[in-house]
């Protein structure tokens, strides 16, 4: 029987914790996370585990909504400290959740605290977080965890004075253009000037990305990123796109998307011709309570998944290129009830894989049902495994989590005979780190 959330966690066979032994403890490469670059060029500490656990993390946040905590704890003027209390009353109520595992894997792996977190633990775990907490910086937080390379999430315009080799870290920029597709003119304008050039044409606008793009490469950019609700079902030529962008504040929603499919075309060749790997979020709909965005802003919860993606719409943009334009791209469905044809349309289209269980789907089942989908219908050794996409610096025990669940699932396959234990090792060290590793140092 195992212990609570102890050495065997998720590892329910002799394969498992033999697979999890060569792969715990490897180098960590977050490709995609929404950390800022600011903390960890200034080396940031945390005034207390509330403020490390609850200043940014919508998880978290969502989680006490749901059981009835008032706002005042979770986003507004409480002190991080009541909000810690109200967080620990409420997460006990949380079971089978990841969170749940999360936060207290958080606490062993950062604290070396086992106890479970509740009303009654509340205050003694505070003061012994906090007392560790004195110490610990950002950079100590990435080498306890031994992150080698992160990929923050910037925005075109973004100066990215921040990035570059922090201590033994290696932070880089995230090309993502999502603010492009609402065609804004204020935006538009800002862009120009980060570029130090004119978008009244489209030539224009597409000279000034290309411009940024460059400026991002030369500060070590080698991935970027989109995230929209789903792919466009149509797509201008460039002549109708120039007459498109000319009219562009008085577009109707299908010119608006037929646009857009011409901008991420655009977008896909350039990125072909640097060598950048494309990852592609959708089945998203954001924003979703309308005085709670009005209060509290984006990225605080209340974000949901949308319908399934169309696969043929979703074949059709890949479609818009040949092969040879094609960046390495890895998508991911919000959405999975589809998840096996979006899988199997990887196959129809070289450069392009299936992505790490995205957001609501990175939980235990979730990721056994990415993982086993990617092996039934596409390589799952060709899998770029885990990333934190979190804005927490405490997140990393998410790459430890995905680990256990990689393992237990090859292992489980080992122990019914239906799979080699050498390749099970091979596949396990080159989903851990070996496959992104080899595409970020190329």
């Amino acid at each position: 029987m195992n212990t609570f959330m102890g050495n065997d966690l998720l590892l329910r066979t002799k394969e498992a914790k033999a697979l999890y032994k060569t792969v715990k403890d490897l180098p960590i490469i977050d490709y995609h996370c929404h950390l800022d670059p600011e903390k960890i060029a200034n080396n940031a500490s945390f005034s207390d585990i509330g403020e490390l656990w609850l200043a940014g993390d919508h998880y978290k946040w969502r989680a006490m909504r749901l059981c009835g905590v008032d706002e005042k704890y979770i986003t507004g003027d409480a002190t991080f400290k009541e909000k810690f209390f109200k967080y620990a009353e409420i997460l006990p109520r949380m079971a089978g959740n990841a969170l749940y595992i999360w936060s207290h894997m958080e606490l062993s792996m950062i604290f070396g605290i086992t106890e479970p977190l509740n009303k009654e633990s509340a205050e003694r775990i505070y003061g012994q977080a906090n007392e560790i907490l004195k110490t610990l910086t950002v950079k100590d937080l990435l080498d306890r965890f031994n992150v080698a390379y992160i990929a923050t999430t910037d925005d075109p315009i973004d100066s990215l004075s921040a990035h570059g080799k922090h201590g033994n870290t290696v932070v880089c920029p995230t090309f993502r253009p999502d603010k492009l597709y609402a065609f804004d003119d204020a935006y538009i304008t800002s862009l120009a000037e980060a570029a130090g050039g004119e978008a009244d044409t489209l030539d224009g606008l597409l000279a000034c990305i290309e411009n940024r793009l460059d400026y991002f490469v030369s500060h070590g950019c080698q991935i970027s990123d989109h995230g929209f609700e789903k792919f466009p079902k149509a797509y201008a030529t460039k002549e109708e796109a120039n007459a498109l962008y000319a009219r562009r504040a008085s577009l109707s929603a299908e010119e608006k998307d037929k646009l857009l499919g011409f901008l991420l075309v655009f977008l896909t060749k350039a990125y072909a011709k640097r060598g950048i790997l494309m990852q592609i979020h959708f089945s998203v709909i954001r924003n979703n309570n309308p005085k709670m965005f009005k209060a509290v802003g984006v990225d605080a919860g209340f974000d949901l998944i949308a319908e399934p993606q169309s696969i043929n719409d979703l074949v059709r943009f890949f479609a818009q290129t040949d092969d040879d334009e094609r960046p390495e791209t890895v998508i991911y469905t919000l959405s999975d009830s589809n998840l096996a044809a979006i899988v199997a349309a990887t196959g129809a289209f070289r450069h392009v894989r299936a992505g790490a269980a995205w957001w609501f789907n990175d939980t235990v089942c979730g990721i056994r049902r990415n993982l086993q989908t990617i092996a039934e219908y596409a390589a799952l050794g060709e899998h770029f495994g885990m990333l934190t996409d979190s804005r927490s610096f405490s997140s990393y025990v998410r790459f430890d989590f995905f680990r256990r669940i990689l393992c237990d699932y090859l292992g489980e396959l080992v122990c019914g005979g239906e799979y080699d234990m050498n390749a099970a090792f091979e596949t396990a060290h080159a989903i851990c780190f070996g496959n992104i590793g080899n595409q970020i140092s190329k």
